[in-house]
Order: structure tokens, then sequence, then C-alpha cells
């Protein structure tokens, strides 16, 4: 019999992954915000819950894509008592891998399991269905999950047991974050020599020192001042703190990481809890008295 399946979390990253699991699974929904998840259901033919217990309660597998584990945490106690042995919580959530390991702990003393799932890839990831999702599991729960998955991602690995999901997405999110601070600061000191952007981009994107940062973001963003939003610099700042988290767990050293979440917290604060997390460069054009065009 074919999964019903339960998403909580219709956000900008939520809703896209959403709806290609209503396309395949029979689909309940529920959102904090509760004319999001109607306006999904008149569209997406799903259903609405009236809560997450009684989501729980109509479904087999539960998909959770929330902005931290805190908020997984209070939904996932919230179900409490409706929760049955045999059901499966996917959790996509960039969250903390200690958090996850507690919760699967939690949750397996009632007999459900736990995958943790996260995304990368953003909004258009989503919406393309091209997202690459990193698995943390028990091989079982792990081969439940992935034709559920496998409707929004383009790459599925299972990386390893609980958590380690949460923790190579937050390790590649420092990667992010590091790439964008140091490529920020590279061109503004280029420009200031004399170097127009789109020429420094053209040498180091033909060189060792290119990124996807370099690539893409920075020309898509910077030097047509676009700027769009489509990550917030915040969740950045987030993912990062949770990526100094275990390193220092791991007793790994973590100079670069620390260093990149206090210039994030630094940005965060500067630049407001809506901006996008390329806009960082902002912060250092303007420390710098340049703008990298």
């Amino acid at each position: 019999m074919a999964e019903r399946v339960g998403f909580i979390g219709l956000g900008a990253i939520g809703r896209p992954m959403a709806v290609h699991v209503a396309r395949t699974f029979k689909t309940v929904v529920w959102n904090r915000t509760r004319v999001h998840a109607e306006k999904f259901a008149a569209v997406e033919g799903a259903a609405v819950a009236a809560n997450p217990a009684a989501l729980a309660d109509e479904v087999d597998v539960v998909v959770t894509c929330l902005p931290t584990s805190t908020e997984v945490r209070e939904v996932i106690e919230s179900i409490a008592g409706a929760w049955r042995e045999g059901q499966l919580l996917i959790d996509t959530t960039s969250g903390d891998p200690a958090a996850s390991r507690a919760l699967a702990q939690w949750l397996g003393g009632r007999g459900v399991g736990f995958v943790d799932a996260p995304v990368s890839g953003g909004t258009s990831g989503a919406e393309a269905r091209s997202l690459t999702t990193m698995l943390g599991g028990e091989d079982r729960w792990v081969s439940r999950a992935r034709p559920i998955v496998d409707t929004f991602a383009g790459k599925v690995v299972h990386v390893g047991p609980v958590g380690t999901g949460h923790a190579l997405k937050a390790l590649n999110q420092v990667l992010l974050a590091i790439n964008i601070q140091a490529a920020g600061e590279a061109l503004a000191a280029l420009v200031k020599l004399g170097v127009s952007g789109q020429t420094a981009l053209d040498v180091i994107n033909a060189s060792s020192g290119r990124s996807n940062v370099t690539e893409n973001l920075i020309p898509q963003r910077v030097l047509t001042r676009a700027w769009p939003r489509t990550f917030r610099l915040a969740l950045l700042d987030k993912d990062v703190g949770i990526a100094l988290k275990v390193l220092q767990d791991s007793d790994v050293p973590s100079d670069a990481t620390r260093v990149a979440k206090a210039v994030f917290a630094k940005g965060r604060k500067a630049l407001g809890e809506e901006a996008d997390h390329v806009e960082l460069i902002k912060e250092i054009e303007r420390a710098a008295g340049v703008e990298i065009t």
C-alpha cells in the first residue's frame, strides 16, 4: 500500500518540496500560518490538518521542513500520543546533529523511525526537483524514506548514522560562508587597485580560487547589483554556528569557522533578519569604501 505522507512547514523551500511529494503521494499538510496550508491544498489537492497531532494521526510518514531543530522538537513533542509504532519522521530541516540524535532516541522509544535529510540547492533546486539530499539514519528507515525524498531531490546519498546528514549539511554551509567572505574581501581589494570585478572573476574562474560563489553568486547578484533574496543570511549564520559546534564536539580545529561565525553574526546584526546570505558582501564593500562592479 502506498505511503500516506504528512508535510509540516510550507516555507520558501518547503512549499516546492511539498508540491512534488503531493503529486506522488496522498498528502496532508500543516503550517503555522494556516492560510498557507489552505492555499497549498487548494492548488495541489492535499488535505489540511488542524494541528500536527491530527496530521500524524492520518499518515504513515511525517516530513518536517522548519527553520531550526528547536521548532522540529516542539512540533514533534506536540504530537505526543498520536505517534504510532512503525511511523517514520523525515527531517529536512538544516538541523543540529546532537538534537537530531536526541530526537531519534525519543521517537525510537515509541517505535517511530527517524531520518535526517537536509537539502542543498535552494528554492530553485526545490522547484526543479534537483536538490541534493543527505540522509542520516538506519538502513531500514533510509530505504523507506528514499522514495519520498526522490520526489524532490536530484541526488540522494545515505551518508551515515542519525545526525550525519545534518553534520554534512552544516559543514557544507560553512564552506559556502567562508567562500562568500573570502571572495568579497579579495574582489574589494582588487577593485580598489583598479581591476574591474568582471576582469578579476574572469581570471579567478579560470584559476584555482574559483568556487560556486565566484562562478555564479557574485556574477548574478553582486556585479548586477540585483541582490535577490533566496536564502537568509540569518539562516546561514545559524548553520555556521551548528558547524562550529560539530567541529568543537569532534575535537577538530575550528579557526576558519570561528572567524566566519563572528563575521556572519556581525553582518546579520547590521543587515537584519531578512537580508540574503550574499548581502554580507555589502558589509565588506561598506567597510572597504568600494563597490564591486
